[in-house]
């Protein structure tokens, strides 16, 4: 596992469109898996491109950012923080960087800016993304379900990330044990 050390962000930028589209491919494979490359090509760029301008529209001033492993570019991480909450708008890594615990380790942080602002945190996972566990994990509940994506909330608060990190660390070794 990388260090969270060698974990950075930095504000994504004009040129960071070809990388964005690739990793949005790699969130899709599943679903488009049956099509043939040029139709998925076609499908990606289309559906990228609609989500890039609802993620605009929809949240002006948030924050998006390229994560970093040791300065190479491994996925994005999009919040936006209002008056009253943040929201986790998307959160995505490349398939080789995911289970790593860098997700985790990102979303701590977030948490305990959160909890900092005293405003709590909302998301929504699509209902078959296994990160819905690791949001569970997280102490975000189930508020909301629209019949394709699952609204979560975790209120602020919470032991601070060393805390977390090492009782995430225990009940996956716990876990593995049990198998």
């Amino acid at each position: 596992m990388s260090t969270p050390q060698s974990v950075t962000l930095r504000p994504a930028a004009a040129d960071d469109e070809s990388f964005l589209r690739d990793l949005f491919a790699s969130t899709r494979e599943a679903e488009f898996g049956f099509l043939d490359e040029s139709q998925r090509e076609v499908l990606v760029a289309m559906q990228f491109n609609l989500q890039q301008r609802q993620y605009e529209a929809g949240y002006p001033d948030a924050e998006h950012s390229i994560i970093l492993l040791e300065e190479g570019p491994i996925g994005r991480l999009f919040i936006d923080e209002g008056a009253r909450e943040i929201t986790l708008v998307d959160i995505a890594l490349l398939p080789e960087y995911r289970r790593l615990g860098i997700g985790t380790y990102l979303i701590m942080q977030l948490l305990d800016r959160a909890t900092t602002a005293k405003k709590p945190v909302r998301l929504h996972v699509f209902k078959s993304n296994p990160a819905q566990g690791l949001y569970e994990r997280l102490g975000f509940s189930q508020v909301g379900d629209d019949g394709m994506y699952l609204e979560m909330l975790r209120q602020p608060g919470g032991a601070p990330l060393s805390e977390r990190l090492l009782s995430l660390t225990n009940k996956s070794e716990e876990s593995e044990r049990k198998k």
